[in-house]
């Protein structure tokens, strides 16, 4: 059996994709300064400023010695640094080194190991932007619905590739001179009926009349009008000579 290999355009296009994919995910991440600048709000501990599915923008350029007591922050959990809070500063334990309490707006009090102590070890970003419910987006694509996604874009290029390498096969190469098709035949047969443009035929023909004309005044047509103008002279000197030695021969008929 003949192994049949992916299609040069599929694994192009693939290439491209991915590189494009990172050349963007490189320049977030460079543009807010952190790892991971996307996170999708999980639970309700924010309610009514952020809602579960809400996508947050964290900007990591924002130091954590400029944070104040009510900016919303994006820090690991201090206890087991096992997950990603989103919550309020509430207030400002300590200033060496500094240390920060917060709280989530729905949640009645803070809680220990969760909202504090927080370092700038445990620091991640500042929310900047909020994108409100496209974390809808990230139910689709969770395992196994992203891999059939996946698999589904990559036979859609595959069976777009063997359409267009199938078109190129059965594309012809003929000369449409040599073609047997009646229709081009018939065509080709009917380019000498085409009618003439008057315009273009008078034209053609006035051109042909002043080249006649014109050929008169060429070296060697004046040449051969010298010869004959000579020849008709000498018959008329000839015709002359003769007629006056006649009359002298007989003046008697003359008179």
């Amino acid at each position: 059996m003949a192994k049949r290999s992916i299609p040069k355009g599929v694994v192009k296009d693939i290439i491209i994709v991915g590189v494009g994919v990172l050349v963007i995910w490189i320049g977030l991440q460079v543009a807010f300064g952190t790892q991971n600048p996307f996170y999708v709000v999980a639970s309700g501990s924010m309610i009514p400023v952020l809602e579960v599915y809400d996508v947050l923008i964290v900007s990591g350029h924002e130091p954590f010695e400029d944070i104040q007591v009510g900016d919303i922050i994006v820090f690991n959990r201090p206890s087991d640094h096992d997950r990603v809070i989103v919550h309020r500063v509430a207030s400002i334990i300590e200033d060496e080194p500094k240390t920060i309490r917060t709280k989530g707006d729905a949640n009645p009090a803070s809680i220990p190991g969760t909202d504090f102590p927080i370092t700038e070890e445990e620091y991640i970003g500042k929310v900047a932007y909020t994108l409100p419910q496209v974390g809808y987006i990230t139910q689709l694509l969770k395992p196994p619905i992203n891999y059939i996604i996946i698999a589904i874009v990559i036979g859609i290029m595959v069976v777009k590739q063997l359409i267009k390498k199938k078109n190129e096969k059965e594309l012809p190469l003929s000369d449409p001179l040599d073609s047997e098709n009646p229709d081009t035949i018939e065509e080709l047969s009917d380019i000498d009926k085409i009618e003439k443009d008057s315009e273009y035929s008078e034209h053609i023909e006035e051109s042909k009349d002043s080249e006649e004309l014109d050929d008169t005044d060429k070296p060697e047509n004046v040449t051969k009008a010298a010869k004959i103008d000579k020849t008709f002279e000498g018959i008329e000197d000839s015709i002359d000579d003769k007629t006056k030695s006649e009359e002298k021969d007989n003046p008697k008929k003359k008179e």
